[in-house]
This record gives structure tokens, C-alpha cells and sequence, in this order.
């Protein structure tokens, strides 16, 4: 099986830049003519003392030690030659073999096996790292089995969404709109528990409505208009804050931004989460007008957003459960909703490559989200 091959591998430094092989041969080389020096040297003496006409005893044992150097210096060529040919054959060729294995798995064919007989060390060392290999080449294929799997499942439970929340859209108008025509045409004949049961069926049908359009909306993240290009947040905003207005207006809440920058995203999907975070502000508000004030600053390469208010707030032990679908903190009838803004809108951000969070440190009343998106270079756009 071959993948995609792993990053090259980090240059060596230094003295390190020199191959093994090489560092032998230079080694060798300079053993072998400070040797030959040393032989040379040692003959020219002898040859110099056979020149000063010694005593025949004398002379005799200079021919004894002349023959016991040439034999030496046979011996140890040989035994040098022998060296040589060892290392070569239970070292550098072992090391240059179990290289290019390493190599080749590197470089992508992760099914090729790693294995060298000698030495000892070299042959359990190429043992352990094949034994890594195989256990590595096992959970990937597990997990790219699973992630296939998972993807799967994903893009079915996503188009499943979609076509039943919009199947579903048409009979639930049905339902509403005939029930408010038996209310329309037989209100008179009807009792007030009837017209109370009527009320409970109109109601619900409209929170089914409003139910099916969230779905709908969590199932486009991504799949529909989520095309992402440099634009600027405050357009965002500004259109956030337009599709707001009328909220806006009655409950007298008051929204500020600071200097917005330019990002990396879908304005469709941006505007969605703007106006998710202001519309919670606004809804869950205290006893005193809704203030909103939306900022961005520059942090760790991409652009932290926040979002803060003066409302109720949120107990920090459910920062983790607020983003969940369909999870409420409040009875339905207080505050309303379907449950799904919040997770919405960390989806939103997940599938720009930022991270959303309930901010508990903030120090301020009120609630602050905080959330980061990938800034846009300066060539962009």
C-alpha cells in the first residue's frame, strides 16, 4: 500500500554531514600511510646502519629484523584488508540496506518490509522499527477504515436531514393552516377547551416549522453557499445586525462593534453566526436593556472574535453542554427556541478551521462568547 510519504527527513549539521562509509575510509587511509611512513622510515635506518659496515653478528640479526618487518607489515596489511573487508560486509553494507528500506517507507510504499541479518544490533533494530511499521500501517488502515465509514455515515445522517426536514415542511403547513380553518369556519360551534386544543395544535405545528428550518439550517453548514473567500466581518455584522432590526428595536438593545477585520470565510454563514450570538444576547437579557459589544483582535495567527452583553449569563459548569444540539438550560416557555444557535454556530466556525467557546474568566457581567477565524492575507482580495 502506498500513501502519501512522510515529511523529508531533517539535514544533519556539523561534522555530522559526513557519511560513516567516508569517515572509515579516511580513517583507514591515514592509519595505512602513517603505517607505510613508519615501514619506510624504519628501512632507510636499517639501510643507513648497513652502511657503517656493523660486525657480522650484528648484520645478521639486521637481516633477521628486516625479514621480521617485511612479515609484519604483510601480516598487518592483511589483517587491515581483512578489517576493511568485515566492516563492509557486516556494517556499512547492513546500514545502507536497512537506509533504503527506511527510504522507500518514507517515501510512501509503507507495505515494504524492513529487515537486515547482520549484525546483531542492526538486525534487532531493524526488527523493532518493521514491528512499528506493521503496528502503524494497522491503525492507520483501522482509522482510514473508520474515517471512511464515519464520513459515510455523516454525509447519509446529513442528506437524511435534509430530505425529511423538507419533506416534512409541507404537511406541517397543512396541518396549521387547516386548523386554523376549522377554528376560522366552526369557531362558534367549538367550546373553549376545543379552541384551547386547536391553539396547542396551531403552536405546535409552528414550533415543528421553526424546528425544521434550524435542522435545515445545521445541515447546509458546509454543503450549500459555504464557499469561503477574504471578505470583511463588518459586512457580516452589518447584515446581522439588518436581519435583526426589528428585534433590535423593540427590546431598545444597543450593538457596537470595534475595527472588524478582513477573514478568511463564508458570508452567508458568518452572518448566520452573528446573528445567532446577538439574537441569544438580545433574548436572554436582564432587567436592564440589551448592550452587545462584538470586537476582534489578533492572536496566535488567526483573529479572535468576541461577543459580549449584559444578559443573564451562563453558569461556566455548562460551557460544554450549551453547545450541544437540542440543549437547553430554560423551559421553553420562558425563553424560546429550538435549541440548535448554539451548536449551529460551532459548527459554523469548525468548518472555517477556527474554535468557538464560552468565555467563563471574562470578569464581566453578562455572557461572552469568544471564537477564532483565519485571517486574510494581504494579497487577498
Amino acid at each position: 500500500m502506498s500513501i502519501h510519504p512522510l515529511p523529508p527527513a531533517r539535514p544533519a549539521t556539523g561534522v555530522g554531514r559526513v557519511p560513516i562509509a567516508r569517515w572509515f575510509v579516511v580513517a583507514g587511509g591515514t592509519t595505512f600511510v602513517a603505517f607505510l611512513g613508519g615501514v619506510v622510515l624504519t628501512m632507510l635506518m636499517i639501510a643507513r646502519v648497513r652502511e657503517l659496515g656493523p660486525k657480522p653478528e650484528v648484520a645478521a640479526q639486521i637481516n633477521r629484523l628486516n625479514i621480521a618487518l617485511v612479515v609484519l607489515f604483510v601480516v598487518i596489511l592483511a589483517a587491515g584488508v581483512a578489517f576493511a573487508f568485515i566492516l563492509r560486509f557486516t556494517v556499512l553494507d547492513p546500514i545502507a540496506r536497512l537506509t533504503e528500506q527506511v527510504r522507500k517507507v518514507a517515501g510512501g510504499d509503507f507495505d515494504h518490509r524492513l529487515g537486515v541479518e547482520r549484525p546483531a544490533e542492526l538486525a534487532e533494530l531493524s526488527s523493532h522499527i518493521d514491528s512499528m511499521r506493521r503496528r502503524i500501517l494497522s491503525g492507520w488502515r483501522t482509522a482510514t477504515d473508520q474515517s471512511d465509514e464515519l464520513r459515510r455515515s455523516n454525509n447519509e445522517l446529513e442528506q437524511f436531514a435534509y430530505v425529511a426536514s423538507h419533506d416534512l415542511q409541507e404537511p406541517l403547513r397543512k396541518v396549521a393552516s387547516f386548523t386554523q380553518m376549522l377554528e376560522q369556519r366552526y369557531g362558534n360551534e367549538l367550546d373553549d377547551r376545543a379552541r384551547q386544543y386547536i391553539r396547542f395544535a396551531v403552536d405546535g405545528a409552528k414550533r415543528m416549522q421553526l424546528l425544521i428550518n434550524d435542522l435545515l439550517d445545521f445541515s447546509r453548514v458546509g454543503r450549500i453557499g459555504g464557499e469561503r473567500a477574504p471578505m470583511d466581518s463588518g459586512v457580516a455584522v452589518r447584515a446581522a445586525l439588518e436581519n435583526l432590526s426589528a428585534a433590535v428595536e423593540d427590546t431598545g438593545a444597543t450593538v457596537t462593534t470595534g475595527p472588524l477585520p478582513r477573514v478568511v470565510g463564508s458570508q452567508l454563514l458568518l452572518t448566520q453566526l452573528f446573528q445567532n450570538l446577538i439574537e441569544n444576547a438580545v433574548k436572554f437579557r436582564g432587567d436592564e436593556p440589551p448592550r452587545v459589544r462584538i470586537e476582534a483582535v489578533e492572536r496566535d495567527g488567526m483573529w479572535e472574535f468576541s461577543c459580549a452583553d449584559n444578559g443573564i449569563g451562563v453558569d461556566p459548569k455548562y460551557a460544554d453542554r450549551i453547545f450541544l444540539i437540542f440543549q437547553r438550560l430554560h423551559p421553553r416557555d420562558v425563553y424560546p427556541g429550538t435549541g440548535i444557535g448554539l451548536a449551529l454556530c460551532r459548527k459554523i466556525v469548525d468548518y472555517h478551521g477556527g474554535r468557538l467557546w464560552l468565555d467563563g474568566d471574562s470578569g464581566s457581567r453578562g455572557t461572552t462568547f469568544r471564537w477564532t477565524l483565519p485571517p486574510a492575507g494581504d494579497d487577498d482580495g
